[in-house]
Parts: C-alpha cells; structure tokens; sequence
C-alpha cells in the first residue's frame, strides 16, 4: 500500500490514478488526519432511453382523480 499527502498526490494524479487501475491500493491522507482510497472501477455505457419502452407496464385506475374517503372529513 502507497501513502501519499494531498499535496504529492496533487502532483502526481495521472500516476496514482493509473497505479489504482493496475490494482495497487492507493491512499491519500490530509494534514487533519482523514484518508481516501483510490479504488478502480468500471464505468457501463448506457443505453440510449426508448420512448415506449414501459407500454404496458404502467397503467392509471379510472378513480384515480376521485376524492378519498379518508380525507372526507378534511374535504369539507
């Protein structure tokens, strides 16, 4: 594990970002003593959104509008 302050990591990033996707465990600490871990990860494209896509999936109930009978006494 390399240990880096804010301000070596600040000069080197590029570096501790390529040595974290390699697999080393990176940290960085602060002067007020709390620390970070880079850790890689992998970013998933998205697929694009299709309109329509939930046709059928999503339905409204025709009272939907209609008063509720719990709120009867608030609706006067």
């Amino acid at each position: 594990m390399e240990t880096y302050t804010v301000k070596n990591a600040q000069n080197s990033l590029r570096e501790l970002l390529s040595d974290a996707h390699k697999g080393k465990t990176v940290v960085i600490t602060a002067e007020n003593g709390w620390a970070v871990k880079l850790v890689p990860t992998q970013v998933r494209a998205e697929k694009p959104r299709k309109a329509g896509s939930a046709r059928g999936q999503v339905w409204m109930s025709d009272d939907f509008d209609d008063p509720l009978e719990d709120f009867a006494d608030y609706m006067a």
